[in-house]
């Protein structure tokens, strides 16, 4: 029996399963933005066109806001160790079709845009998988430690997620100089096929049984709905999030910034890329020492706010460095919000409804990181890409006014 003490730093790691389940979540993180970011700078060099790398969010984020609330019902109904694994399984499979796609036999029988059109369905196939894989993984987390350790398991969950955010992007640039694109991909596949290993060392749990929970799917799905809407620091994180990410996000246009603006190339895409995380799991190191939720509120207006600041600071920089060095502090700002809003998300919500409630929160939060770079693509197709980033920095901060104006009372919430 392991005895949890919330005011040890290392407390959730201590448990085997949570070990194993942040390691997944670092490599499929890691792994994952591994091809999107090689696959973002190839689709660039074919086109030449910003809107091609918009592309690549919408086509994931359709079939995940499309599906994820029924991955939620699933997750919530279904043995969850299972879920992720055929979820994974199809990513893989996924990624197999992306490596075949690129081989000379096949593109001399393809044309260019029917190649494209094979990319973005293998994105939507990645997508419809990642709307079942992603609230069955956010509804595990919290049967994975004591209630009590669950501020101190959603920072080292976050950290993870944010160190394989790092490595990834950062990894990316070197592998596509150094290996090529194909060779790269066959990493990807790779690396993939372990995190199937890590999954298999968590133990099966039956779904939570509810006396009287009979409903059809649209009742479960309508109900999960209603919680999030009903519970108002839940309904106002989640919303912060999503329209800081939507109009303040860079990420998916940042090929542009690399190659027209800064001129760094491959490699100096994978350090842009990489900052924001090495800012977030910088701070993350501190938050599991500090954690931010004693005045939940506050901080994570805050942190929304220097999240639109800096990203203003980017769109106005043409150095590479300022430019990283901004990038670094969106994503230690971010982190903060990531930090906090996990917390909402795992003591709130009851156990019967986690899958649910995780799946609302994907379809306002994760998918808006597609959405969001959609919007980035048409933006910097029809205003260039410095201003409108700079137009999603002054949204971004006008929403966090907005929310303020809102959301007083939720100051006196105290989380720990």
């Amino acid at each position: 029996m392991i005895a949890a003490s919330p005011t040890d730093t290392y407390a959730s790691l201590r448990y085997p399963e949570f070990r194993f389940f942040i390691a997944n979540s670092f490599l499929f993180t890691a792994t994952l933005l591994i091809q999107e970011v090689i696959l973002g700078y190839e689709l660039y060099k074919m086109t030449h066109d910003p809107l091609a790398l918009g592309f690549v969010g919408l086509a994931e984020a359709l079939p995940f806001i499309g599906l994820s609330l029924f991955g939620g019902h699933l997750a919530d109904r279904r043995e969850k160790r299972g879920i992720l694994q055929i979820s994974l399984t199809v990513i893989i499979l996924g990624s197999i079709i992306l490596y075949l796609v690129f081989q000379p036999a096949v593109v001399e029988h393809l044309s260019r845009t029917a190649q494209l059109a094979v990319i973005y369905g293998v994105l939507m196939l990645i997508g419809t998988a990642k709307a079942f894989y992603s609230p069955t993984s956010s509804s595990l987390k919290p049967f994975l430690v004591p209630r009590e350790l669950y501020t101190n398991s959603s920072t080292w969950s976050s950290s993870a997620w944010q160190a394989g955010a790092i490595a990834g992007p950062g990894i990316a640039g070197f592998l596509y100089v150094w290996l090529g694109f194909d060779n790269t991909l066959l990493v990807v596949i790779g690396l993939l096929v372990v995190c199937l290993g890590l999954l298999s060392r968590l133990r099966k749990r039956p779904a939570v049984k509810m006396e009287g929970h009979q409903d059809g799917i649209w009742t479960s799905l309508k109900e999960g709905i209603r919680f999030v809407f009903r519970t108002k620091i839940i309904l106002y994180s989640i919303s912060l999030d999503l329209f800081s990410v939507l109009f303040g996000g860079v990420v998916a246009i940042l090929p542009v910034f690399a190659e027209d603006i800064l001129r760094v190339g491959a490699e100096g895409l994978g350090i842009l890329r990489a900052a924001p995380s090495v800012g977030a799991i910088g701070t993350m190191l501190l938050l599991a020492r500090y954690p931010p939720t004693r005045h939940a509120w506050r901080n994570m207006l805050i942190a929304a706010l220097g999240f639109g600041i800096f990203t203003l600071v980017f769109a106005a920089s043409t150095h590479f460095w300022l430019s990283v060095v901004a990038l670094f502090l969106t994503g230690a700002f971010d982190s903060i919000s990531v930090v906090i809003r996990n917390t909402i998300l795992q003591v709130f919500p009851p156990d019967h409804m986690r899958g649910r409630v995780a799946a609302v929160n994907g379809i306002f939060v994760s998918s808006s990181n597609e959405i969001g770079a959609f919007e980035s693509g048409v933006a910097a197709r029809l205003f260039g890409a410095a201003p409108s980033v700079m137009a999603g920095g002054v949204v971004t901060i006008l929403v966090v006014a907005y929310v303020y104006s809102r959301s007083r009372e939720l100051f006196a919430v105290r989380l720990s």
